[in-house]
């Protein structure tokens, strides 16, 4: 959008910013911007809220253009605009250094900023993540994976299997309901090519961000052998560990052991 501004005698048109769509919580000095995976927006991580300590941190939970708070907000559905818009909001903020949790894709997000913005991610959280290299699925599951965007069942599919099929239908149904509320179908198939095919393993390979990198032990495809072969290998300060009890949705299987998790390991890195 433009917008007129006189300056003098002179009017000068001049872009105005579009500041992503986001949800503030807490108020403490350190600042974390969070970002979420592919299947909905940020309220997947809404059962943390209760155990995040919002005395020594606030977290800014960003919603990807097309998905929930930013559904309006057109885009090219990219990693790299992912990231560039979460550096647009830090600076909205007034937030020179800051830590990023990530989850899946937005996993894969955090890496990518951890590379472009070195001297100011103090910290990075990959939950479950997506590498930065692309990421091979089994030619059976391919299908399901493309035509998510149009089959809700698929959706639902893909959720139970990647947390090991150990929890009720009433769950999934649930997963499903918010899916298909908080994404539009757009932004919805192109973010799947974005984590699954996009590979920037040269720009983050070496940096020596500090990491966590968090595995859900039910978690089927991004195991912990995935995290070491891939990210453990690019990341010099980069550290495994994995959730038990949780597979690729820990933020809702685990929410209080995962908040604990995040807090800690951010702390020590202030």
């Amino acid at each position: 959008m433009r917008f007129l501004r006189l300056s003098g005698a002179n009017p000068i048109w001049e872009e105005e910013k579009m500041i992503i769509g986001h949800k503030i919580f807490g108020k403490g000095p350190e600042k974390v911007i969070v970002l979420h995976g592919w299947l909905a927006d940020y309220s997947v991580f809404e059962p943390m809220f209760p155990a995040l300590d919002t005395e020594k941190f606030t977290y800014a939970f960003i919603d990807y253009r097309g998905y929930g708070l930013s559904k309006e907000i057109a885009g090219k559905h990219t990693m790299e605009e992912i990231g560039q818009d979460a550096l647009g909001l830090a600076d909205h903020l007034g937030w020179s250094r800051f830590h990023v949790i990530g989850h899946s894709m937005g996993g894969k997000a955090v890496q990518w900023l951890a590379a472009k913005a070195t001297d100011r991610v103090k910290s990075g959280i990959a939950v479950t993540p997506a590498p930065a290299c692309e990421v091979p699925l089994e030619p059976e599951a391919l299908p399901i994976f493309e035509n998510a965007a149009d089959i809700p069942k698929n959706r639902g599919m893909i959720i139970m299997q990647s947390s090991g099929n150990r929890h009720s239908e009433a769950w999934e149904r649930w997963m499903i309901e918010r899916s298909l509320a908080t994404t539009t179908r757009d932004a919805f198939a192109d973010y799947f090519i974005a984590w699954s095919k996009e590979d920037f393993v040269s720009m983050v390979n070496g940096v020596r961000t500090p990491l966590k990198v968090l595995a859900g032990e039910y978690d089927p495809h991004l195991t912990a052998e995935v995290m070491q072969q891939t990210i453990l290998q690019w990341f010099p300060n980069a550290g495994l560990e994995v959730l038990r009890n949780a597979g690729h949705y820990p933020m809702i299987e685990i929410p209080i052991n995962l908040a604990t998790i995040c807090d800690n390991f951010m702390w020590s890195h202030r």
